[in-house]
């Protein structure tokens, strides 16, 4: 029987559920501890997970002693629960409704979804009695924001309940529905809809998981990931979040506790690379939209994170009322190392491009513009200090890794843009600045920084950039690595004894540089030593195929936010590296990102690598780019005069659902559309009469991401239109 301490459940006992816009997460015993409904930022309806004592929790499990086991359903992000009790089984299935939009162009990005908790219980062989419990909490989560939605327990013959707290039987074979929904549902009848939505999600997620071009012999490890992983992503914006959860510890009871409900730029590059190495161009293109928007924004200086809305910066709060999960102190709401100076950021952006160009993205004047602004700037300031990719509270560092991801910078912009006088000159000087310090570590290879510390796991990226380094420097830098770092199968990001990066406490080891690791020991030609970590590694996932973002090497506890998206990044980014070594040998993953995405990803999805200045000659490919807009006859709107159709209209299907603009330009996050112009419906005459300088950021990149879903419908009519002139 599961067993919590202190009200607290193991990490590791936690299971996903996902809509593309909220998340839950499902304990072994029947309890859902943390339920963000809408939005992975939004006020919590449930929260038991950072609070035990004080936090809301919706629980339905077996009145008695009782085991459990769990899987998702094939396919899918639905949870299915058996409890085992002395007299029989029951089970619970679990799940967030998510369907395409009516009238989506793209049925896998343009979603639609409730934001309901829904759980089916069946007596599968015997008479059962369970435990219902629904307490919404004790005191709000966070008072400054006010109390979460008013959400109410539906359940058939019975008034929706503000909580409950009671005894449930059921005969043999009987299936009975709980939904934990709005208060503003009760309209819709949530239970009568409760068995359609469940085939519809179900139909949702096996649709998009057969669609990936994986076919390796880890196929069912980096399919749970890529589920998990598009569960993660906002499918308003295309935003990926690094974890739904704030403040799990890395370190129990300690302070390095923070809010990963944001997306960083510097998964940006990995994200493309393992979603287009899957096949995935459509969300690749939509996460290119939200990035795109993001960075033209903030120009010169871009932010190492943004909000799921492309909302920056973002400040950061203690709520000190609450306990933490283990009594793990502060709870955090934002991220302050949204204002942090990382050098490593702007090369990301820029590997992010070619990659982009790479899958057939146009390089049109938004995109020049934003290159032209990252590397005016790095040559400028890469020889300065900054806080490094681990977000270091402490002094700014000369770290290498943003040094050379510095090089990173100006060589894509090069690559993409041409030759500049003084791009030129600052790749050669950092060049040489690295090679000056390609020996500083012990034994040879590169150390965290070039001025003192020791080494770093960051390090590990090193023989994945492209950079000309010599095979021997790369090659002592990674054993230096896992000399001073490694821990069995696990990789600690530092030793806290030679770093200090102004926080108290200890932490785990990242999950994440284990699969560094396995990548860099491909490219200094150790592959069955790669191969054979990469596999033990997929056996610390949790019953569910999950991971966290920490790991304790000794007792293999995971700590730190879960599940964590870069971990289940860098785990398909792995698998796609194993497989090209397997078909290409060493030599395939020599490069840059984008050049592995070009030999992984198959040639009807991609055209030509594009030449350095030049568009890339290839198949035909639609002709809007980043910074277009599409034609539309133009209306005047009354200034003074409320027109077009109300929210009923909408309610009604008179008016569908995606012809209503997503965000009021006036700030208004959740518009009632009331006033049409050009075609569209906008909630005020403010929003319809022009743009905010934020939507017109994100105007100019909009239709970018269609452009990466069309590429094999664009190769395919060039392949049509050779064939026929041959067959003439």
């Amino acid at each position: 029987m599961t067993i919590r301490n202190a009200g607290y459940l193991p990490l590791r006992d936690y299971a996903l559920l996902g809509d593309c816009h909220g998340a839950a997460l499902v304990g072994r015993d029947g309890a859902v501890d943390w339920f963000c409904p809408g939005r992975f930022d939004a006020q919590p309806a449930c929260w038991a997970l950072l609070d035990a004592r004080q936090g809301a929790t919706f629980r339905i499990a077996p009145s008695g002693p009782f085991d459990s086991e769990r899987a998702y359903w094939d396919g899918t992000n639905i949870l299915c629960t058996t409890f085992t009790t002395p007299n029989g089984h029951v089970t619970i299935t679990d799940f967030l409704p998510v369907r395409s939009a009516a009238g989506a162009t793209d049925p896998f990005v343009d979603l639609e979804a409730p934001g309901w908790l829904v759980r089916v219980v069946e007596a599968s062989d015997s008479p059962c009695e369970l435990d219902l419990v629904f307490e919404p909490g004790t005191c709000a989560f966070d008072p400054e924001v006010g109390r979460a939605p008013d959400m109410r327990l539906f359940q058939k013959g019975a008034p929706s309940a503000e909580r409950a707290g009671s005894a449930v039987r059921l005969a043999t074979g009987e299936r009975r529905i709980f939904i934990l929904a709005p208060a503003s549902a009760e309209a819709d009848r949530p239970i009568d809809q409760a068995e359609a939505l469940l085939q519809e999600t179900a139909e949702f997620w096996r649709s998009w998981s057969g669609a990936s071009r994986y076919n390796g012999p880890y196929r069912a490890a980096v399919e749970r990931s890529a589920l998990a992983l598009k569960a993660l992503a906002y499918a308003p914006t295309g935003a990926i979040v690094a974890a739904p959860t704030t403040s799990l510890p890395e370190d129990l009871g300690g302070e390095r506790n923070w809010d990963y409900r944001y997306s960083w730029l510097r998964d940006s590059a990995f994200v493309l690379q393992a979603l287009g190495g899957l096949g995935y161009h459509a969300e690749a293109g939509r996460y290119c939209q939200f990035l795109g928007s993001c960075c033209v924004q903030t120009l010169r200086d871009l932010r190492i994170l943004y909000g799921i809305e492309e909302e920056s910066p973002i400040g950061e709060r203690w709520l000190d009322h609450l306990d933490g999960y283990a009594g793990s102190k502060p709870v955090r709401v934002g991220n302050a190392a949204a204002s942090q100076v990382q050098l490593d950021i702007y090369g990301e952006v820029a590997d992010w491009a070619l990659a982009y160009r790479t899958l057939d993205g146009p390089l049109d004047e938004t995109l020049r513009t934003m290159l032209e602004g990252i590397a005016d700037h790095v040559a400028e300031a890469w020889d300065q200090p900054d806080q490094g990719i681990w977000e270091m509270r402490g002094e700014p560092r000369h770290y290498v890794h943003g040094k050379a991801m510095a090089w990173v910078a100006m060589d894509r912009a090069i690559r993409l843009l041409g030759e500049r006088e003084t791009w030129c000159q600052a790749r050669r000087e950092i060049l040489e600045a690295l090679r000056s310090h390609a020996d500083d570590g012990e034994g040879g290879g590169f150390r965290q920084t070039f001025t003192d510390g020791g080494m770093d796991a960051s390090l590990l990226l090193l023989p994945m950039l492209g950079l000309p380094l010599s095979s021997e420097a790369l090659d002592q830098t990674v054993r230096g690595v896992e000399r001073a770092l490694r821990r069995g199968d696990y990789v600690l990001r530092y030793d806290l004894e030679d770093t200090d990066d102004g926080l108290a406490g200890g932490e785990g080891a990242f999950l994440i540089c284990s699969f560094w690791l396995v990548d860099a020991l491909l490219c200094t030609g150790r592959a069955d030593e790669a191969r054979s970590l990469f596999e033990r590694l997929l056996d610390q996932a949790n019953d569910v195929g999950l991971y966290a973002e920490e790991v304790d090497p000794d007792n293999h506890a995971f700590l730190g936010n879960f599940p964590q998206a870069f971990t289940h990044l860098a785990l398909i980014n792995s698998a796609i590296n194993l497989e090209l070594y397997e078909t290409g040998g060493g030599d395939a993953l020599l490069g840059t990102h984008a050049d592995r995405i070009a030999r992984a990803a198959p040639e009807r999805d991609r055209g030509t690598q594009p030449d350095a200045g030049g568009d890339a000659a290839g198949p035909p490919r639609a002709t809007q780019s980043l910074g277009s807009r599409p034609e539309r006859e133009e209306r005047k709107v009354s200034s003074n005069e409320r027109q077009g159709v109300p929210l009923d209209a909408i309610m009604s299907g008179e008016i569908r659902p995606h012809e209503v603009e997503e965000w009021a330009r006036c700030g208004s996050r959740f518009p009632a559309p009331g006033v049409e112009h050009q075609g569209r419906h906008y909630c005020c005459n403010r929003c319809a009469m022009g743009p905010s300088p934020r939507m017109k950021a994100r105007m100019m990149v909009r239709m970018a991401p269609m452009l990466v879903g069309l590429v094999g419908a664009g190769a395919f009519a060039g392949w049509l239109a050779a064939h026929g002139s041959r067959k003439t």
